[in-house]
């Protein structure tokens, strides 16, 4: 895994995934790190010339185990955790852009890296807002589904991704 650097903002993929009106979501593994054993959608940085609708799919696999077929961009969000302090970098915020998007899946949930993933598991919306900053990796995860619930969608083709050699 490449280093990750705190001094700008970053970008990230996810996807929230619904199922018989429950949302998948997966509980963090990184022993010492503020988000272990908390709750999120499956996520992560998109890697230097990745496309991001490559990235959420590699990303939704690594962290569940499922096929999963972007079919819209949900929202752009971006979160900033002024709370949430880097070791390496103490004077420096982590400030995400996400790109969330929703799709189609395709297995069950349960071949994950175990390395980042402790498991995965459905829950209800209900339950979802019922979850604060203690259980939740990102709260912005509760705006996610109620868009997602309104019914927000955009076309991929909102996203263009170009590789420029020189």
């Amino acid at each position: 895994m490449a280093e990750r650097v705190f001094t700008q903002v970053f970008g990230v993929v996810g996807a929230i995934i619904e199922r018989d009106g429950k949302f998948l979501l997966v509980k963090e593994h990184h022993p010492g790190h503020s988000s272990h054993g908390k709750w999120s959608q499956p996520a992560g940085w998109i890697d230097v010339g990745e496309d991001p609708v490559a990235a959420v799919a590699r990303e939704v696999k690594e962290e569940t185990g499922l096929l999963f077929t972007p079919t819209h961009l949900l929202g752009l969000y971006s979160l900033v955790k002024r709370h949430e302090r880097v070791l390496s970098a103490p004077m420096e915020t982590r400030h995400a852009l996400k790109l969330i998007f929703t799709g189609n899946v395709t297995g069950t949930p349960n071949t994950f890296s175990t390395d980042e993933i402790a498991e995965t598991k459905w829950f209800s919306s209900e339950e979802v807002y019922a979850m604060d900053s203690t259980m939740l990796r990102d709260t912005d995860i509760k705006a996610e589904i109620r868009d997602y619930i309104a019914g927000t969608r955009y076309p991929l083709t909102l996203i263009t991704h170009t590789v420029q050699e020189k």
